[in-house]
């Protein structure tokens, strides 16, 4: 089981060719396994990319989720108690980015290698990042 980060699903379903050799492999490893989180904050952030224009489909949201879902063995996961608390607490190191606070929180509740490009959550020592 992984994790992934927000720009990993919108590249995995609209611009494969961004994702790494090593993203690639543990995306396929999990999706035939025991599966993907997908943290629900990500909904968030794809819905908000969309309005401002920052990334462009022919169909609704609600339609590419839909599609986006039935893609991948993802295992949504909501917010918890203990995954905010964590969120808050972490090291002053990431960025005040909410989600990514959310994301990599998920990442460390759930014991699961976290998937992404962003150089500021790879560079945590905490955080156990595939890219």
């Amino acid at each position: 089981m992984i994790t992934v980060d927000t720009h990993i699903i919108i590249w995995d379903a609209l611009k494969p060719g961004l994702l790494s050799e090593n993203s690639n492999r543990e995306i396929e490893l999990a999706n035939n396994s025991d599966g993907i989180i997908f943290c629900d904050i990500s909904l968030w952030e794809i819905v908000m990319l969309l309005n401002k224009g920052r990334i462009e489909i022919d169909i609704s949201y609600l339609e590419f989720i839909a599609l986006v879902k039935a893609s991948n063995n993802y295992i949504f996961q909501s917010i918890t108690p203990e995954i905010a608390d964590l969120s808050a607490r972490l090291s002053n190191e990431i960025k005040a980015d909410p989600a990514d606070r959310l994301i990599a929180a998920t990442s460390m509740i759930t014991n699961t290698p976290l998937i992404t490009a962003d150089k500021n959550l790879r560079k945590i020592k905490d955080i156990n990042t595939i890219w």
